[in-house]
């Protein structure tokens, strides 16, 4: 993993850990000690949830499973979070913050064609609002909040109508909710698992990383 960084954005500093993938590769006639380095297959942006941070279970299973394929993989800090507050920020704001790193990432990786964004809970909701804007081609939901617990009328499903691949990973025991599958949206329900997803974060990644192969954004 690379230091982390700040990035300044509207809404105060947010923090970026980045992951690039894992091991280089050597080319015919080079020793592995002046391998140039591996060339991402894609670029994987993940937030956190509201409460919580970006080293929560699953989010570190996904991100041992994309780098070991080819992604790099960048966890982002909001800035509420990295100002030491729990309680999110507004969901505008949160959105501002996300886009103006997406941006800066965008910037700093012009060579990765590729962008990927998701994230669990508030961070897959997160993503999803923003991906046409940030011109993802694709989003990762872990444990997206279908609704409030014991609310199901207040449903956020819309919110999953990106028009883009996007793959909810949720448990069956979640009290959000679990949301149905629809067009260009697979959900795969995680059997004992609650919203926290902790039960098994390597078979959550397991999930994630065929999820990747199939839409190709994997270099394994």
């Amino acid at each position: 993993m690379l230091p982390s960084e700040e990035i300044d954005t509207p809404r105060g500093p947010a923090r970026i850990d980045t992951d690039p993938p894992a091991g280089p590769t050597v080319a015919p006639g080079r020793e592995a000690g002046v391998a140039p380095a591996r060339a991402p297959a894609a670029l994987l942006v993940l937030g956190h949830g509201a409460g919580g941070s970006v080293d929560a279970p699953d989010l570190l299973a996904v991100r041992d499973a994309a780098v070991t394929a080819g992604l790099t993989v960048i966890r982002v800090t909001q800035p509420y979070r990295v100002a030491g507050r729990r309680a999110p920020a507004p969901a505008g704001h949160l959105d501002e913050a996300w886009t103006a790193v997406l941006a800066a990432l965008r910037e700093r990786h012009t060579d990765v064609p590729t962008i990927l964004v998701g994230g669990r809970s508030s961070g897959a909701r997160v993503a999803c609002r923003t991906a046409g804007a940030v011109g993802a081609a694709g989003v990762l939901a872990l444990a997206f909040p279908l609704h409030p617990p014991g609310k199901p009328e207040r449903s956020r499903a819309a919110e999953l109508t990106t028009g883009l691949p996007t793959l909810v990973v949720n448990g069956d025991r979640d009290p959000f909710g679990v949301p149905g599958s629809g067009p260009g949206v697979q959900v795969v329900t995680r059997p004992g698992e609650t919203h926290d997803l902790r039960r098994d974060p390597a078979g959550t990644a397991v999930v994630v990383r065929d999820w990747l192969r199939s839409h190709g954004w994997t270099t394994d």
